[in-house]
């Protein structure tokens, strides 16, 4: 875990690689390139940023030997691309197809995930909690193929005080909110829910007016104009009989007057992503324009509207929903920085399990993948057309080494007899040996059930290997800003040569 203080004092304690890098603040610019390789890997998979991170920074270290033997880094780059190729190969023969409708073959990924991670201790609970929204969110598309939208549609609600026991996916949504009027109906059966985005108060003229009044009938006309106008709008909902009006803009007294006296409960200023949500569980349309509302934009897929206590502040419930595409995950916890550490490996479990479930292919977990193709990627260094081919394969082969090590490491293992015993296992062709990552054992990954989804282990690949490629094609950094005496007419910019290397160490 890192701890890691950001300028206003606040602290996050994590070991998710994406977190720390976007927290901390780095200058060296081939440093920062590295830091857009997990950010990516963060935005298309979701898993894998430390990996990834881990495994580009070896790939170059193992280069600088061959650098120093003076095989010119095109040379490199085009054995490592002939690398990543054979990994995609390799991968492929060492796939394994699962059925996504066993939640047990889908848990068994997901845990492997966060086994290392915080979370563990917990067991199978957030496993399981990733799993159930991701099949709550899964939809099938036209062409038969499935869409997982877990960033707009599953949300994770976090509440500090309880246990960790007490989280749950909730079939529906939840949100921050209560009624506007303290005499609404805070708890209705099988609501008629409407769902609105524009305000229901008195708009206001876009351009400047002003009015003359001349006698106090006036100013009344003018406040009877906006009852009226009001009262229309009001009409409008009352016609299509909603139990629950829900608008993403402001209602004034009188409409809540005119709503409470039809026993409509009303909720005012909801996020738009919250209204999406909604609209997804009730099967409700959102109106602009009060006049549009009639019966088949009313949402009628929702069994329970209820109004919770949850700490210091009231919270919305919109739950026992037939065939919700929408849910909520409710995090309780001690405290808030646990709180954010169980999101953001919440967050890794979320996208595991949709990769797994819209790719169903695994790989053995635990630094096996890595010393499967270590081996074999070392025996087809041997058989390179050209002597200075082998070379970079070979180093590709050791640097796909740290996984496995740095897995050891982090289980407080003896690391040389570790790898010792793994190397031997894979020189014999058992591929499926690999490090338990709690106990640091050699183990059959079969056996204790630790596998990795296709999808995050192929773009660690080639993610690692695409941008080690790219900085072994640069020859020098130069810098655009001025330093020293740069700023004076006719000085050379100045390159501190301690921030950016040397350009003649290669």
């Amino acid at each position: 875990m890192k701890m890691l203080l950001d300028p206003m004092g606040g602290i996050v304690v994590t070991n998710d690689g994406h977190a720390i890098l976007r927290e901390i603040d780095v200058t060296h610019p081939a440093a920062k390139s590295l830091m857009e390789v997990s950010r990516a890997q963060d935005e298309s998979v979701g898993d894998g940023t430390t990996s990834v991170i881990v495994l580009a920074g070896e790939l170059l270290g193992v280069t600088e030997p061959l650098l120093d033997r003076r095989i010119h880094p095109t040379q490199i780059v085009q054995s490592y691309m002939k690398v990543l190729d054979d990994i995609n190969e390799i991968l492929r023969n060492l796939a394994i197809d699962i059925n996504v409708d066993d939640d047990a073959e889908v848990a068994r990924i997901v845990r492997t995930s966060i086994d290392t991670k915080f979370v563990s201790r917990w067991g199978s609970m957030i496993s399981d909690l990733a799993i159930k929204a991701a099949n709550i969110v899964r939809v099938k598309l036209p062409n038969g193929k499935y869409e997982i939208d877990m960033k707009r549609y599953a949300k994770i609600e976090k509440i500090p005080g309880g246990s960790l026991s007490d989280s749950h996916v909730l079939e529906g949504v939840m949100f921050n909110k209560d009624v506007t009027h303290g005499r609404m109906r805070r708890e209705i059966k099988n609501p008629r829910v409407l769902l609105l985005d524009c305000p229901l108060e008195y708009k206001k003229g876009e351009s400047q007016t002003n009015v003359e009044l001349t006698k106090e009938s006036d100013f009344a006309a003018i406040l009877r104009q906006e009852e009226e106008e009001v009262s229309r709008m009001c009409a409008s909902i009352v016609a299509v009989r909603p139990d629950l009006v829900i608008t993403e803009k402001g209602v004034s007294d009188l409409a809540q007057h005119f709503l409470m006296k039809a026993n409509i409960s009303c909720i005012r200023r909801i996020r738009k992503t919250d209204n999406n949500r909604i609209a997804r569980v009730t099967g409700a349309t959102i109106i602009n324009r009060t006049e549009e509302i009639n019966e088949s934009h009313i949402g009628t897929q929702c069994g329970l509207f209820k109004i919770s206590k949850l700490g210091d502040e009231y919270f919305t419930f919109l739950t026992e929903c037939n065939n919700p595409k929408a849910c909520t995950v409710l995090l309780r916890g001690a405290s808030k920085d646990v709180l954010n550490e169980i999101e953001r490996n919440l967050h890794d479990a979320f996208c595991v399990a949709r990769n797994v479930l819209l790719d169903p292919r695994l790989l053995p977990g635990g630094g096996a993948t890595e010393m499967a193709l270590a081996a074999e990627l070392s025996k087809r260094a041997k058989i390179q057309e050209a002597t200075v081919r082998e070379y970079p394969f070979k180093a590709a082969a050791s640097a796909l080494e740290v996984i496995p090590r740095t897995l050891a490491q982090n289980a407080g293992a003896d690391v040389i007899r570790v790898m010792t015993a793994l190397r031997s296992k894979h020189a014999q062709g058992e591929n499926f040996w690999g490090i338990d990552g709690v106990s640091g054992k050699v183990v059959d990954v079969r056996e204790s059930q630790i596998y990795d989804s296709f999808v995050v282990k192929e773009q660690i690949y080639r993610a690692a290997i695409e941008s080690s490629a790219m900085m072994l094609r640069i020859d020098d950094i130069v810098s655009g800003t001025s330093r020293g005496k740069a700023g004076q007419e006719g000085a050379a910019p100045a390159v501190d040569e301690e921030t950016f290397g040397d350009s003649r160490d290669g």
